[in-house]
């Protein structure tokens, strides 16, 4: 049967001990529902609540819970249990902490994600084989560093981590370590970026923790600054230390304004990016911006002008199809809105230092 989890909106005044209440009444009966209660968690502070159910669909869920107890979820999402216990530990109910009739569940499902990118700043074949070794050793220090910091390493995919804490301080504690690794190799070669943001698995999306996985691969991807933070972390991050600040100078706290420019700005690239008429108007009409005020927001945020970006995302884009791929360089450079293969063969040889066509002959 597939498996979901749904979210409930706690009113005020409902405890911990009343949501056990629910689970149990879940469970008495459960089997009239052809559904089986796993477990749940539950967030008096943020007045939140999840269930992990097995269930023949969404409809048998909501009966479950409305008949039991009438808590209807707010959102349901299907998931996979490798994924849930991998980001939240567990996929059953902890044992007893007391000997009473309730297993009293406390335990938020309040998330920190790091995200981490490497990013190659040359191709050159000749030092391909040392950076391999290098980004290999990286990988190990990850995992190790991942480990010591109370974190759990969710994904390595090519040149991406995805991370998850219970505690802020340990997440930025986390980066800040991972980034002391990197600067005592000064891989000239590298670039690394690491974006850390909070949330909970489900939300109006569809994606378990999608809206946080999102936030902080945009923060590790867009933002100028080494360590790219939310204005939320900063301050759960004061919450847990005693108003203590953060130490680290490499680290750049988004304001909520920035965090929602850099939102639109990459919803308004992922839609038109391809597109060769697409131009930096496009930016200009679909965020706001008069010319001025797009190019000192994104010189400030991103680190680049807005016509500098949308080069260099579409340069990597046609990266990451040469490491795919063997199409040849023309369909690649309209795949990803360049105007003329031997534009996009110039553009590309002066960021990375060769042809697209000597990337694809030594890979």
């Amino acid at each position: 049967m597939p498996l979901y989890l749904d979210l409930h909106e706690l009113p005020d005044g409902v405890t911990a001990a009343h949501v056990a209440e629910m689970h149990q009444a879940d469970l008495a009966i459960e089997h009239k529902y052809n559904c089986r209660g796993l477990t749940y968690w539950c967030d008096e502070k943020r007045q939140s609540a999840f269930c992990l159910i097995d269930a023949p669909n969404k409809q048998a869920l909501i009966d479950l819970h409305e008949h039991a107890h009438g808590a209807v979820p707010t959102n349901i999402i299907e998931v996979n249990d490798t994924i849930v216990e991998s980001f939240l530990g567990r996929i059953e109910d902890p044992e007893k902490s007391q000997n009473t009739s309730l297993n009293i569940i406390n335990d938020p499902a309040f998330r920190i994600l790091v995200v981490l990118t490497i990013k190659q700043i040359s191709l050159d074949p000749k030092t391909s084989d040392s950076l391999q070794a290098a980004i290999g050793s990286y990988t190990t220090s990850i995992e190790s560093l991942t480990e010591q910091h109370n974190g759990s390493l969710i994904k390595h995919e090519a040149h991406t981590y995805l991370m998850s804490f219970e505690h802020v301080t340990d997440a930025v504690h986390c980066g800040s370590a991972i980034r002391k690794v990197y600067n005592a190799s000064l891989s000239p070669t590298l670039e690394f970026n690491i974006g850390i943001s909070a949330g909970v698995p489900v939300t109006e999306k569809e994606g378990f923790f999608e809206n946080t996985i999102t936030t902080s691969t945009y923060l590790s991807d867009v933002v100028k600054g080494a360590i790219a933070i939310t204005t939320a972390i900063k301050d759960l991050y004061e919450s847990e230390n005693q108003n203590k600040p953060l130490g680290d100078k490499a680290i750049r706290v988004l304001s909520s304004k920035d965090e929602a420019f850099m939102m639109q700005l990459m919803s308004c690239t992922e839609g038109i990016w391809s597109n060769t008429a697409t131009s930096v108007n496009d930016f200009e009409e679909h965020l706001g911006y008069s010319k001025s005020k797009l190019y000192r927001t994104m010189v400030n945020l991103v680190g680049k002008s807005p016509n500098i970006f949308l080069r260099e995302y579409r340069l990597e884009k046609a990266l990451e199809l040469l490491e795919k791929q063997h199409d040849n360089v023309s369909e690649i450079a309209y795949q990803t809105g360049f105007s003329s293969p031997a534009y996009f063969s110039k553009c590309f040889q002066k960021k990375y230092g060769v042809l697209p066509s000597g990337f694809i002959k030594n890979k």
